[in-house]
């Protein structure tokens, strides 16, 4: 249990490196957050920026040739990076779950899904296998699938897409987790399904108690499910706080223009080419000194190439020299 007035989930100083033949690349740095029981933390940028690789990094599950450095990680009270592997493997799935983008690459294509949804509950629980099936059943029920009993009999290909990624909601919550971690669960769905799997989310959340990192490139969706928000470009969070601060009040000029890139029905003139964003993210072979952003940022000026520290008023973080520096509706 989480001991009274702390966090569920603690991150601070986090980093990530890829070790090459050649050098090293420093792709996420110095990540700071912390996450509250029953609460929702959207991880929010575009790809590449590292997102995804900070919500691996919290279970240990980074590609090989990636390194974790991190000063504190808590979860629940206990330092995840003193954890052994056995160790940390019970937590995951257990009392951390995680849904990934794609769940044809998470669910085992060989074996009915049924079988995949007992087996997971029981390697972690004593349970009997009886107890795992109608376990199973009712979570299949719980997230909007009928027929359970013949679902569960099914091979992962013989699902639509949303489907499947019902099927992996039922399975994080098969152990009763207390954390989930959601790496854009709803990316390659319509949007009508995507809505529908949002709202799921937020009555199981409510419903279980459950923390939540929710990992996103779309303010949209950030806007109906997260409490806080956190903004990441190039590998650091340039902007961080509650999600009515950051998205009606964006600090960052980053964050800004990624809401002005937004289309507005109404107010959008037909026929018109969709604000953008000029130039690119800097190579990950690229030394980032200072602002990462600078280069196309419209309101930078030469103190925004010197080292940066992050500024935090009232519990709203912005790695800026100038925060506030852009609006909303300003043009870039």
């Amino acid at each position: 249990m989480t001991p009274t007035g702390s966090p569920l989930l603690q991150v601070q100083g986090l980093h990530i490196d890829i070790h090459t033949p050649t050098h090293t690349k420093h792709v996420v740095r110095a990540v700071d957050f912390s996450l509250e029981r029953g609460k929702t933390l959207c991880i929010v940028g575009e790809s590449g920026c590292g997102k995804s690789l900070t919500a691996l990094a919290l279970l240990d599950l980074l590609p090989a040739a990636a390194r974790r450095r991190v000063a504190k990680l808590e979860f629940a009270g206990q330092d995840l990076s003193t954890l052994k592997p056995r160790q940390l493997a019970a937590l995951r799935g257990a009392r951390i779950a995680m849904i990934f983008q794609d769940p044809m690459t998470s669910l085992n294509p060989v074996f009915p899904i049924g079988t995949q949804l007992v087996d997971v509950l029981r390697r972690h629980k004593p349970v009997s296998r009886r107890q795992a099936v109608e376990r199973a059943e009712y979570l299949l029920r719980r997230v909007g699938i009928t027929n359970p009993q013949d679902r569960m009999k099914q091979y992962p290909f013989e699902l639509s897409g949303g489907l499947r990624q019902r099927v992996m909601i039922a399975m994080a919550l098969m152990c009763g987790p207390e954390l989930l971690i959601a790496d854009e669960p709803t990316t390659a769905l319509d949007v009508t399904v995507q809505a529908e799997l949002l709202d799921l989310l937020r009555d199981i959340q409510t419903e279980f108690g459950l923390g939540m990192v929710f990992i996103s490139h779309d303010m949209g969706l950030v806007a109906r499910i997260a409490d806080h928000v956190i903004v990441m470009y190039a590998g650091d969070i340039v902007e961080g706080g509650s999600v009515r601060d950051v998205l009606e009040r964006p600090s960052h000029p980053y964050t800004a223009m990624l809401l002005n890139c937004i289309p507005q029905p109404g107010r959008t003139a037909p026929r018109t080419d969709l604000p953008t964003i000029a130039g690119a993210v800097p190579s990950l072979d690229t030394a980032i000194r200072g602002c990462a952003f600078r280069e196309r940022c419209p309101v930078a000026e030469a103190r925004c190439a010197q080292p940066l520290t992050a500024r935090v008023q009232g519990g709203h973080r912005c790695l800026c020299v100038k925060p506030g520096a852009m609006r909303l509706g300003a043009p870039a």
